[in-house]
């Protein structure tokens, strides 16, 4: 047993070890050059296994790098979900079981191709990695959270190709990178096993790497330095830090609108073009409770600014009970209602239960009268200052959705969220740092509110001008330059996703390594 046990600790320390470089690249460590070297010890370890045990290391390497990034689910079914400590781990383990998957299929399908190819690491690794990240966004209604480019969101230089290729190009680079330096350790073991495999592979794929590294930097550079097209607008967050447990409390009513008007106030103060409250900020059915609803309006029209804000808004009613959705709503400087986007991508078991006759056992985390139903529309809203599409907290994290806000223009993006729900852990930096990406993509300025944080201002070159601590009621205000330019991203998608799954698929095809 205890032979087994060594033996196993042995073979699986490499994945262990990538794995943990892979949590100590993402927030809130941010040693995001770890990355680039990150898959090195996997990488080896897998040379001379056979597919299947690559599945299994694969598999364990996932199990580390997603267990250790998304650690902090647990704190929104352990404290809103009314689950034990042992069983919030146990579901998270679950989730990050399915998510294990995506690297065990990536490291079968890495050494089954490296065995019977010539090509080097540094080509087959980025392809396969990238076309498994880009399946994992959209399956089963899609997780992209802890996809590796978004480990680079402060490596400003890098990531300004994603307003081209999208994170997915970022994800690209690094597992090139990681290819080329596992080519450079195993060159001499592959030209003794394979005495054809020619040296000339490896040498032109390192070029081509190196063209594009150097192509990368450049573009980042002159795109930083670029003059856009744009106007000066100015911005004031609010962040009323408000309880989760107490926000729908109507006893707990009063205190949170005094809370929103007191510091509304103090942001009115210099005078913004728009204030920007978090996600369900208000704690009543805004437009369906007309009392509630007309002191609102009637405090709002002394802001003299536009006022945008979350709401749960009442659509209808179905077999008794309410159905509701997850809203953002624009007030013009005379407290007129001009806009309304309604959350279309809802969070899986938090607003509502998948497959719900099947999982009848499992109740959503965020617990209330009615059911919640998605949008149809990407609404924007057009005003004086600009036009812009609102993001309504997980949202944010799918690049494919945000840009469609913007394909026939637009000047700056909102994003408003509750990361009450994440706690004090990793969760709100993960996801402020993907919203980096979404303002590099569609090259539009972020203004982002959140309950209790991270809230702050993001330049379309992905700079963050400021943000806020957690856990504080505060204010944030920020002169910010819009931005119309229409990215490649913008028009056309995920073009260079499907230019990599289109190649992996020739390639798999032409080489037949299932054989």
């Amino acid at each position: 047993m205890k032979e087994f046990f060594i033996r196993n600790s042995i073979r699986y320390f490499p994945a262990f070890f990538s794995g943990i470089l892979i949590v100590l690249s993402f927030p809130f460590f941010d040693f995001y050059l770890l990355a680039w070297v990150a898959f090195v010890p996997l990488f080896l370890s897998l040379w001379g296994k056979h597919p299947k045990e690559a599945f299994s290391e694969g598999f364990f390497f996932g199990l580390t790098s997603f267990f250790g990034s998304l650690y902090w689910i647990y704190h929104s079914i352990n404290h809103y979900g009314n689950l034990s400590f042992v069983t919030s781990i146990l579901l998270v383990l679950l989730l990050c079981c399915y998510l294990s998957l995506y690297p065990a299929l990536f490291a079968y399908c890495y050494v089954a191709m490296i065995r019977k190819t010539k090509l080097p690491a540094l080509v087959i690794a980025p392809f396969f990695w990238v076309v498994l990240e880009f399946v994992r966004s959209y399956a089963f209604t899609g997780f992209p959270w802890a996809s590796i480019g978004y480990s680079q969101y402060l490596f400003l230089s890098v990531i300004q190709i994603s307003d081209i290729t999208g994170v997915y190009g970022i994800s690209f680079l690094i597992l090139a990178v990681n290819g080329a330096c596992t080519d450079m350790f195993l060159l001499k073991k592959r030209i003794k096993e394979k005495p054809l495999f020619p040296l000339s592979y490896t040498i032109f794929g390192f070029l081509i790497l190196i063209c594009l590294l150097a192509g990368t930097i450049v573009y980042g550079v002159w795109s930083q330095g670029r003059e856009r097209q744009g106007s000066f607008i100015t911005a004031s967050i609010v962040q009323g830090n408000i309880e989760q447990e107490f926000k729908w409390d109507s006893s707990y009513q009063n205190h949170v609108m005094n809370t929103y008007f007191t510091l509304s106030e103090e942001a009115a103060a210099f005078s913004p073009d728009i204030i920007v409250w978090p996600e369900t900020a208000v704690p009543f059915y805004f437009g369906s409770d007309i009392e509630q609803s007309a002191v609102l309006v009637d405090f709002q029209k002394n802001l003299h600014s536009y006022l945008l804000f979350g709401s749960v808004s009442m659509q209808d009613y179905q077999d008794d009970k309410m159905l509701l959705s997850n809203s953002a709503v624009l007030l013009d400087q005379k407290g007129k209602t001009i806009y309304t986007y309604d959350k279309i991508h809802l969070v899986p078991f938090g607003e509502y239960v998948p497959l719900r006759n099947i999982l009848f056992f499992i109740d959503k985390l965020v617990v209330g009268v009615g059911d919640y139903i998605s949008g149809k529309t990407y609404q924007t809203a057009d005003t004086s200052i600009g036009r812009f599409g609102t993001l309504i907290c997980y949202e944010i994290i799918f690049p494919g959705l945000a840009r469609k806000f913007y394909t026939q223009g637009g000047d700056f993006m909102v994003t408003i969220t509750n990361d009450a729900w994440f706690g004090n852990t990793s969760g709100p930096y993960q996801h402020f740092g993907m919203a980096v990406f979404r303002a590099v993509e569609n090259r539009k300025p972020m203004i982002r509110s959140a309950n209790t944080g991270i809230s702050g201002f993001i330049d379309s070159n992905g700079r963050i001008l400021s943000q806020t601590e957690l856990f504080t009621r505060t204010t944030l205000t920020q002169t910010l330059k819009t931005d119309r330019t229409l990215t490649l991203y913008t028009r056309y998608g995920d073009l260079f996703a499907m230019f990599c799954l289109i190649t992996t698929i020739i390639v798999t095809i032409n080489t037949r390594p299932w054989r």
